[in-house]
């Protein structure tokens, strides 16, 4: 028997968590919805009312901490989507979008 053949014979591991799921999304984690436009405007309108102290923290239920400047910025990144946009969305997209920048703003004044 070579040095080679005997370096093979050593163990194998088995790894015994494979069930057909992928490592980052156990079963206990809910499934997350799939990726589009609008659930993508719902997420940075929702991070920006936490940053407004407007929406509390999933982890621990309390209000977010206020932050204006990062709630205007987040507010910013959907008025530059919106305009990067324009004339590539549909009605519904248009209408989520123009609503929620209102909503927003006149939140933002309000915490300001």
């Amino acid at each position: 028997m070579s040095n080679e053949e005997s370096e093979d014979r050593g163990f194998t591991i088995v790894d015994k968590r494979d069930d057909g799921e992928s490592p980052e999304s156990g079963a206990s984690e809910p499934a997350l919805p799939p990726v589009d436009f609008p659930g993508f405007l719902i997420s940075l309108a929702t991070s920006a009312l936490f940053h407004l102290g407007l929406v509390p923290d999933p982890a621990t239920g309390e209000p977010g901490e206020k932050n204006v400047s990062l709630a205007r910025h987040t507010i910013d990144t959907i008025e530059l989507l919106a305009e990067k946009t324009q004339g590539n969305l549909t009605t519904e997209e248009e209408t989520l979008i123009r609503e929620l920048l209102t909503e927003l703003r006149m939140r933002f004044v309000e915490a300001s």
